[in-house]
């Protein structure tokens, strides 16, 4: 075989649009690119732009410049809103992209925000995942994310690839908006857990206790969690500089609420902890990262914040 043909038998790997380029959005897109994939990138923010063409990315000046020859199209934005307004009109994803495109939303919004998209994608011809992911900006960064998947078997088996090139943890949960429910589960989990191991810090200070060999022996046994070995130093250093924002974590608590609610399940622990998410953030705290659930039982406790 000349090395021509064998040139030309090798799989081409998919051109690739990436909308968004937060603080995940920005290191993901970079490990597409590490990956071997062309990657074309539009956000908002210039400098975000400047980053990706120095990590080897192309720029678009619009979406529909961005999506208009990709294969697939990757979306990583905020909330629903910000989904439905970078998809829907005339400038929008769905008008631009190509007949047989794959769009990959990898955003947290409603499970029913993404049922809702696939529909209406599927009349344009363009096919869709919903992919939100759980990790942080860390994982983001090591690309060691969990991606939790919803939608068709046939495009998750496309989508596959790429989704190894960003996480470790990648599991197809069912049709259409599944991927979005059991990432709203996961919130609910982390948030629970971040508020336990706040309550915790605070317990061991007052107590007199040394924290940072408090938190290691607790970490190495039961009580031991991701959330703990990922948020640790943020507790010891009061380091709460934005890996997830508690802007972020609480329209999220208002998904799983709001769907739990819808499908009939209680969720009692997760409705405190929402309001005390909503708490910090009416405070002034919604910038900070979600380990900042420390600060509201500091002034709950009376103890510095």
């Amino acid at each position: 075989m000349s090395n021509t043909l064998a040139a030309s038998s090798r799989p081409t790997r998919p051109a690739v649009a990436w909308i968004g380029l937060g603080i995940m959005g920005s290191p993901m897109s970079e490990n597409l690119i590490k990956a071997g994939y062309d990657v074309t990138g539009f956000t908002l923010e210039q400098e975000k732009l400047d980053r990706l063409a120095a990590a080897g990315g192309s720029v678009a000046a619009s979406i529909a410049e961005a999506v208009r020859d990709a294969d697939v199209i990757i979306t990583m934005v905020p909330a629903s809103p910000q989904v439905e307004a970078i998809a829907y009109g005339p400038a929008g994803i769905l008008e631009n992209a190509r007949s047989g495109a794959l769009l990959i939303d990898m955003s947290s919004i409603t499970p029913q925000t993404s049922v809702d998209l696939a529909a209406a994608a599927k009349d344009k011809g363009i096919r869709v995942l919903d992919a939100p992911v759980s990790g942080g900006e860390a994982g983001a960064i090591e690309a060691v994310l969990s991606i939790m998947v919803g939608g068709e078997p046939a495009d998750f088996e496309t989508a596959k690839p790429l989704f190894d090139a960003l996480g470790r943890t990648i599991v197809l949960c069912g049709p259409h908006g599944s991927g979005q429910t059991v990432k709203a589960a996961n919130q609910l989990i982390v948030a629970v857990n971040i508020q336990a191991c706040a309550e915790a810090v605070v317990f061991l200070e007052k107590s007199g206790v040394d924290l940072a060999a408090a938190l290691d022996v607790l970490n190495g046994g039961l009580a031991g969690s991701t959330v703990l070995t990922r948020k640790k130093d943020n507790f010891l250093n009061r380091d709460f500089k934005p890996g997830f924002r508690i802007d972020l974590h609480h329209k999220d608590m208002g998904i799983v609420t709001d769907a739990a609610r819808n499908v009939g399940a209680a969720l009692p622990v997760g409705a405190v902890v929402a309001q005390l998410v909503a708490s910090l953030r009416a405070q002034g705290d919604g910038g900070l990262d979600h380990s900042a659930l420390l600060r509201a039982v500091e002034r709950l406790s009376g103890a510095r914040v």
